[in-house]
């Protein structure tokens, strides 16, 4: 696919080489792609274009015909350029067998910015730090630190990774969150244990402390209630609960066992309630319900990691280019993933794609009832390699009902509008990041073709074939 640069040195030398070619007394700058055409979800599709970039920032989009010198120009004449791409739910040290191999990873597929949805400070932070150095060539991150969870911390380090912090009172929640900002957090990620006095905690503070949210429905209300207070929620987890025409009983269930009478830890006791009621919520949806459900989140992103949710139906492992992909991981990575995973049946007929199903038909469902829908893979968990899964996630949301243009939206200017970065990034204008993925065939009229990268550009320096 593409070998990435490994020093953004190297651009600087190509750039000087360039400029002094020109003569001591020109002040031509930038680099420019010509004859390209430009697709993004504000402006559509602009045929015969030239976009230059200097550095982080793009000087100047039109038509060719009206571009100005650069320095240095790339035909891309029968080509298409996007705005880079971003996952918006990512984990950075979930698996310490990734970490150093991501940015790369998502580089190579065109993802030039991530949202890590979920890790603890300490190991956190210096990853963040290595990938914003100036000598590192690396997507954008934004990062929330661990998972503010309740009494019972799911990701409690027992027998899953550890990257999700207690929140007992709502005192001890407004602590973390300025805690948080304090260390440079973008947002806050609010998992499912809390209480609603302590989500209620949460909300506030973060709007005290200007900071957007991303949240799973805590197990204790429903989607109706908190998803209006948050900015996006995550796996469409707990919507199929209060899509159910007995949900106010599925509900009232889930409060009692909460109160976790069996001593359970965090992780089993949510994987307890998931399994006793995702499938019957899911049988008895009622359609008058769920569409009051959804004309409560139109304003409330849905990131619905839809590889993950459908991976019985959509396994990547059985994708024709898996082995091509995951030959470029860790070998200990190689050899765990070259097989069918010991939860899914190898026999396809005997494999439950009930919640994938679902999944899909929710995805379409929200869309077309004004939801908006971001683009997230949860990689590394689940088969998903850093990069290559965002490129699957967008062919779901295809077959779940967007068209193309609005899964490229999903994965530009959903992420954008969360961060309140829509003035710097999301569209190929003047003055937005040098953020660019350059593809050989037209993602818009196929959302396949978004896998044909011919060059990435992150942050103004070039990611070459």
């Amino acid at each position: 696919m593409l070998n990435i640069l490994k020093n953004a040195g190297t651009l600087a030398i190509l750039m000087l080489f360039s400029l002094t070619s020109c003569g001591e007394g020109d002040q031509i700058r930038g680099i420019a792609f010509h004859n390209a055409t430009l697709v993004d979800a504000v402006n559509g599709v602009r045929a015969s274009q030239t976009v230059v970039f200097d550095g982080d920032r793009i000087t100047f989009v039109g038509p060719t015909t009206n571009a100005p010198a650069a320095a240095r120009s790339i035909d891309a004449t029968g080509q298409f350029l996007i705005p880079g791409l971003w996952d918006m739910h990512v984990h950075l040290t979930y698996d310490d067998r990734f970490t150093e191999i991501m940015p790369e990873s998502f580089l190579r597929y065109g993802v030039t910015s991530v949202r890590d949805t979920g890790g603890l400070l300490e190991k956190l932070l210096p990853v963040v730090e290595r990938m914003r150095s100036l000598d590192t060539l690396a997507p954008r991150v934004y990062f929330s630190g661990p998972l503010l969870d309740g009494e019972f911390v799911v990701y409690d380090g027992s027998s899953v990774p550890e990257i999700g912090t207690q929140n007992l009172t709502a005192e001890q929640a407004t602590a973390n969150v300025v805690k948080l900002r304090n260390a440079g957090a973008s947002f806050i990620k609010i998992y499912e244990m809390v209480s609603p006095a302590v989500f209620d905690a949460l909300v506030a503070a973060a709007r005290d402390n200007d900071m957007p949210i991303a949240a799973h429905v805590p197990l204790a209300l429903t989607a109706s209630d908190a998803g209006p207070r948050v900015g996006t929620m995550e796996h469409l987890r707990n919507v199929e609960l209060n899509c159910a025409s007995n949900w106010e009983e599925l509900l009232a269930t889930r409060r009692q066992l909460l109160k976790n009478g069996d001593a359970l830890a965090g992780h089993p006791l949510r994987a307890s309630l998931h399994k006793l009621q995702r499938l019957p919520a899911i049988a008895a949806l009622d359609e008058q319900q769920c569409a009051a459900v959804l004309s409560r989140l139109t304003g409330t992103i849905q990131v619905p990691t839809a590889g993950l949710n459908t991976i019985a139906l959509n396994p990547m492992f059985e994708r024709h280019d898996w082995n091509d992909a995951l030959a470029h991981m860790p070998d200990a990575v190689q050899e765990d993933w070259q097989d069918v995973p010991d939860w899914l049946p190898v026999d396809k007929s005997e494999r439950d794609t009930t919640f994938a199903r679902y999944t899909m038909r929710m995805i379409g469902r929200m869309h077309a009832a004004g939801v908006p829908i971001g683009a997230g893979t949860d990689t590394p968990i689940a088969y998903a390699i850093p990069g290559y899964s965002l490129l699957n996630e967008l062919e779901i949301l295809v077959k779940s009902g967007l068209t193309p243009l609005e899964a490229i939206e999903s994965a530009t200017i959903r992420p954008a509008e969360f961060l309140s970065l829509q003035d710097e990034m999301g569209t190929i204008d003047v003055g937005k990041r040098a953020d660019l993925v350059l593809l050989d065939a037209n993602p818009a009229e196929d959302i396949n073709n978004i896998r044909r990268i011919a060059m990435v550009v992150a942050a103004g320096n070039m990611v070459p074939d």
